[in-house]
């Protein structure tokens, strides 16, 4: 059972930062998906894949799996770039 950590971005459609501090453990999928033969739907017999853990920093989300012994890897969060302008940039 493997999982990986990593840092929630924000959605597009979301101006503010909240639940951007938290740290997700999400497992890997163990078997790939099909498709349904009568609907046609995509779906799996994988149930660790519905799981997501929110934990409040990386090192309690490390803890965590090493406790339960889950092989984890952990995505680094890309720094965060400002870009600062004015608003009269806007119009030239």
């Amino acid at each position: 059972m493997t999982a990986r950590i990593f840092q929630q971005p924000k959605h597009a459609m979301q101006s503010g930062k909240a639940h951007t501090d938290e740290w997700v453990l999400e497992f890997a999928p163990s078997e790939a998906r099909f498709a349904d033969p009568l609907m046609g739907w995509t779906g799996s017999g994988d149930m660790q894949s519905q799981v997501k853990l929110t934990f409040p920093d990386k090192d309690a989300a490390k803890a965590y799996a090493e406790k339960y012994g889950i092989a984890v890897r952990i995505h680094a969060t890309p720094p965060k770039r400002l870009k600062l302008q004015a608003y009269a940039d806007n119009f030239r």
